[in-house]
């Protein structure tokens, strides 16, 4: 969602905002703002409190700031993803109080904000903007009134409302900024991840989270407050991830640390080991298609430490829950949004299939309104590329609350959802930019088998002798991936030219194919903008029948694992579906496995992969789906990063 970046120290701060925000772009945004201060003006004052914001994309706020620039030695930027009004500039981040003097950015929704600004307007406070971050500056501002620190806002403003420049006035506060933000969160509801900065109290800059992400960096001299990794990375690796429910307060000297009610904490830092230009685009022409091109790393580095390839035997080190719980566990919940909902989808396969254990599969963000019935025995998954999906941590809150511990499939180490799973899987995947995920969803494909495989060693259900075929398997997998980004590529390309003046696509997978049919299609839709459904391809028969004509384009996984006679069984019922499509006229592009020709006997196009077992195929069949989107997205002119409403982390229900 919204990208945040904060800066305090001895350099000119706007160069580092703006770079922060630049890294930040993936997350999706349409406006982005800076407040500036501190530091001397031309003519030897102190600068004021200067804001500049523009609609659109950053290079809208980078033309305004050189042709008006600003200076300063501390400041916040921001990066908005609409939730609350237009995108235009009154409506852009920060925003000011009414005395002018002070300024938030904020990420997330302030769900009472209408009560408030009810209650600020009968005080004869005056908003500028439709947005409800505008009411949490306000807010502040009342504390400070309540104290009797500030002019009320009847009396003579600091700067007027087309201004964009505020000058100190000798009114200055005397409750100090942290704890004006630590009463005025205690009024708010909802979700937010906020920067506070004041014109009164140079080089201060306080935050505070509860929900939404927000990241602290710790350099030398010099510290940052952003709302993701990225955005800090080029000038630290000292990170600490604020908890829910902490303020903290930046200045020259340090940061200091506390809870809502003020009571200090201890800030330990972690040190982030991504290398920066693992968040570059190394000479592809976007994200997307790098990361595409990392899943053979990113699934290597998930199994990486993990399996034995001399036992099988697979260990995961981050489990607080014993194997003596997990053989007592009755079942199993799978919650997640997304592309990590269809990743969940195939690991119920995976489970079943090898742990025997029951496994249901929720939205994340329907689990919490259907009264779930989750109990102490079972175990509740969740499954999320950021570890801050505002949905998924709700889903999670609800099953401990139900009695159910809790494991997390996440690539964000000290995210939300890992801090309050009894168990954790780290995908090391490392930083996914592309608002689609690709790399992400193979490394939690991988998790799953991973955790499959583990869980059925510890209930006994599969033999010694099994689970080492099964790990060499999984070892074979990324030379697997890297022999199909060499040779579907061009292929893909290619089928673009044909296909990306469709309106509609049907994608048809069965079993553990079905999830990867689902997931082609929504890689589609994210990024080319035309409608694709996924469908079971024993479905057909029941109403999608009715779509298919000369003019739509079917992809049908029609994969089979030669030494699984179900999977056999399965290849053979899709051919029959194929059939169903191509009587009908249906133009189909089929996945196959390499060495099946009697397939291109029936079909108008085949992509071929290498063969794996069946619980593996799905990671090596999603590759190209995600090229073809890929490719026609780029045919159509789409913005593949940084598809039209769409938000990399979605910190909000």
């Amino acid at each position: 969602m919204c990208g945040i970046v904060g800066y305090i120290g001895p350099k000119p701060c706007v160069p580092v905002i703006m770079e922060g925000l630049a890294r930040l772009e993936y997350r999706g945004y349409d406006s982005a703002g800076i407040a500036v201060a501190g530091g001397t003006a031309p003519d030897g004052s102190p600068n004021p409190l200067q804001l500049r914001r523009a609609p659109g994309k950053l290079r809208n706020l980078a033309e305004i700031l050189a042709k008006d620039p600003v200076q300063g030695t501390y400041g916040i930027g921001h990066t908005r993803w609409a939730t609350h009004g237009r995108p235009t500039e009154e409506n852009a981040h920060p925003h000011r109080d009414g005395t002018g003097t002070l300024v938030v950015v904020h990420n997330g929704i302030v769900e009472n904000y209408l009560q408030l600004k009810s209650a600020l307007i009968a005080k004869g406070h005056k908003f500028l903007s439709e947005t409800d971050t505008e009411i949490i500056a306000h807010v502040i501002q009342d504390e400070f009134e309540l104290a009797g620190s500030l002019a009320p806002p009847n009396g003579k403003r600091s700067v007027d409302a087309d201004s964009s420049e505020a000058v100190v006035t000798t009114n200055a506060p005397s409750l100090p900024l942290e704890e004006a933000v630590r009463r005025a969160v205690a009024r708010l509801t909802g979700a937010f991840a906020i920067g506070v900065l004041s014109a009164h109290e140079p080089d201060k800059l306080v935050a505070a989270r509860m929900g939404p992400p927000a990241v602290l960096g710790l350099g030398d001299g010099e510290f940052f407050l952003a709302s993701d990794v990225p955005g800090i990375l080029h000038h630290t690796r000292n990170i600490y991830f604020l908890q829910d429910g902490e303020v903290a307060t930046l200045t020259t000297s340090g940061i200091l640390l506390t809870d809502f009610h003020g009571t200090p904490k201890t800030l330990t830092p972690q040190r982030i080991t991504w290398d920066p230009i693992q968040a570059e685009k190394a000479g592809y022409k976007h994200f997307m298609l790098k990361e595409i091109n990392e899943q053979p790393r990113a699934v290597r580095d998930t199994t990486l430490g993990r399996v034995s390839l001399d036992t099988g035997r697979v260990f995961l080190p981050d489990m607080k829950i014993t194997p003596e719980e997990f053989q007592q566990t009755t079942g199993i919940t799978i919650a997640a949004c997304g592309t990590s909902w269809h990743a969940g989808l195939a690991g119920k396969f995976m489970i079943e299939r090898l742990a025997r254990l029951p496994v249901d599969v929720d939205y994340a963000s329907e689990y919490r309104y259907r009264d779930p019935i989750p109990n102490a025995k079972e175990l509740g998954l969740l499954i999320t590329q950021s570890g801050e999906t505002a949905d998924t941590i709700a889903a999670q809150h609800e099953l401990i609350a139900k009695g159910s511990r809790t494991l997390a499939i996440c690539n964000v180490v000290g995210s939300a959802v890992t801090r309050l799973a009894a168990g954790v899987i780290t995908t090391n995947a490392g930083p996914e930019i592309g608002v689609a995920s690709t790399k992400a969803f193979t490394a939690q494909l991988t998790a799953l088998f991973t955790l499959a495989l583990y869980l059925a060693q510890v209930r006994n259900t599969i033999t010694d002798a099994q689970s080492l075929h099964l790990v060499t398997e999984l070892a074979s997998i990324p030379a697997k991936l890297e022999s199909i980004l060499r040779s579907v590529d061009d292929q893909c390309c290619e089928l673009a030219k044909s296909f990306s003046s469709s309106q509609d696509f049907l994608f048809l997978g069965r079993g553990i194919h079905y999830p990867i049919a689902l997931e082609g299609a929504l890689k589609l839709k994210e990024i080319s903008y035309i409608h694709a459904e996924g469908y079971p391809a024993g479905e057909m028969k029941h109403g999608p029948n009715a779509l298919i004509d000369e003019t739509l384009p079917v992809v049908c996984i029609a994969t089979q694992d030669p030494n699984d006679p179900s999977s056999v069984l399965k290849y053979e019922k899709t051919l029959s579906n194929i059939q169903e499509v191509t009587a009908r006229s249906g133009r189909v592009i089929a996945i196959a496995i390499e060495g099946d020709d009697h397939i291109a006997q029936l079909v108008d196009h085949v992509i071929h992969i290498p063969p794996a077992h069946e619980l593996l195929l799905p990671i090596l069949e999603v590759v190209p789906l995600q090229l073809l989107a890929y490719h026609i997205a780029v045919r159509r002119g789409c913005d593949v990063d940084q598809p039209r409403n769409l938000a990399k982390s979605v910190t909000v229900e």
